[in-house]
């Protein structure tokens, strides 16, 4: 194979997104020929736009699949769909990159898992954050040693901020049907994969407290902290909100060897001389504590190829075999994370991980059936709205 011939299912702004970078020949060794759609504008939009790239133009996901117009598929739709989306490109021999979240609860994203090892076909997740070299250096300092065994983790991103209005343009914003949860459904997905990629650890436990319509007339959270336990010792805290201004994006971790921080797209290592431990040891003078060095670290090219980054390593992995930066098998962590939250604060306890899939389905279902967003079909909708 020389080239890897990609089709998007949803043409929304995430897929319109796509076919743009598509379009101009940003990903080598890739090209976009077909495209599914059940709104017809979109499909219009598609052919004025990009008529000269012969993309060939589907309105139904079965003459879209049985087409073999491509290698691999792109999943664009509304979050409840994107497992269904990829079990039937897998299930049609198809590679899979599918957009964030990996889907809105565990159970169907597992699912999805399962049938993306049985295909035996690439499986990758469009978690462009990982492309950053922020995050990438961080996840090499904390893994390679250099700050040591982690301590603690604290990251508060309340940068967020949507207004009243913003909720009011689509009844199916905010909504427990349309999108299946709030501020760390579909903003937060890519620092939840983060949090946990660049520590490279899960928690063990969690105690979120969740408020659900706080700050907005919505029925999903809008504001969030939460308390993580891990197999080590550790602990962690996630602060997120979509009504605070103004907002604050801060990671911290502190390890045994110091505390990295970033903020304000600089990183910053506070570097320990020896390490915690040994200073504890050794030290006999009462009051003192280890010398430490600021150190700036030096990080090139931040935020990174994103998007188009995330599609070329897919590409590149098809092609060359170069390891997957986001293999699709993942996304089933952070959702693992924003799951328990939710899960936590329904029941006003601690959460387990991992999570009894089976009980936070069950109370999802109790919330959707009291959604005032009523889907009017069970079957794929590639209404796809831009929801982030």
């Amino acid at each position: 194979m020389e080239k890897v011939r990609i089709g998007i299912i949803g043409m929304g702004n995430m897929g319109k997104g796509h076919t743009d970078y598509f379009s101009k020949n940003e990903v080598r060794g890739a090209e976009l020929t077909a495209v599914v759609d059940t709104d017809p504008a979109r499909l219009e939009w598609v052919r004025s736009n990009h008529g000269n790239m012969n993309i060939q133009l589907f309105d139904n996901l079965d003459a879209f699949f049985a087409s073999k117009a491509f290698d691999a598929v792109l999943v664009a739709t509304p979050h409840y769909d994107h497992p269904a989306s990829a079990i039937q490109a897998f299930n049609h021999g198809y590679h899979v990159l599918v957009e964030k979240p990996a889907g809105v609860y565990t159970k169907q994203v597992r699912e999805m898992n399962e049938a993306a090892a049985k295909s035996g076909k690439i499986f990758g997740i469009m978690y462009n954050q990982r492309t950053n070299p922020l995050y990438q250096k961080l996840r090499d300092l904390i893994t390679s040693g250099e700050l040591g065994e982690v301590r603690r983790t604290n990251w508060i991103i309340t940068n967020w901020y949507r207004s009243q209005s913003y909720y009011d343009s689509g009844g199916w914003r905010a909504t427990w049907a349309g999108e299946g949860g709030g501020v760390l459904i579909n903003q937060d997905p890519h620092q939840l994969d983060l949090w946990q990629w660049t520590v490279d650890m899960m928690p063990t436990r969690v105690r979120a407290f969740c408020g659900f319509g706080k700050y907005r007339n919505i029925e999903v959270e809008d504001d969030v902290t939460a308390y993580v336990e891990y197999a080590n010792g550790a602990t962690g805290l996630f602060v997120t909100t979509t009504g605070e201004a103004p907002g604050t994006n801060r990671f911290e971790v502190s390890g045994d060897r110091g505390k990295i921080v970033i903020e304000d797209d600089k990183l910053t290592f506070w570097r320990l001389r020896v390490s915690e431990k040994d200073f504890n040891r050794d030290y006999k003078g009462g009051f003192g504590s280890p010398e430490c060095w600021k150190c700036d670290v030096p990080v090139v090219g931040a935020p990174g190829p994103q998007h188009k980054g995330i599609m070329q390593n897919f590409v590149d992995h098809i092609l060359k075999g170069t390891p997957l930066l986001a293999p699709g098998e993942e996304g089933i962590k952070g959702l693992t994370l924003s799951n328990a939250m939710h899960l936590s604060s329904w029941t006003d306890n601690w959460v387990d991980l991992p999570i009894n899939e089976d009980l936070y389905y069950e109370k999802l279902q109790e919330r959707i059936k009291n959604s005032t967003y009523q889907k009017e079909t069970k079957e794929l909708q590639m209404d796809v709205k831009g929801t982030h």
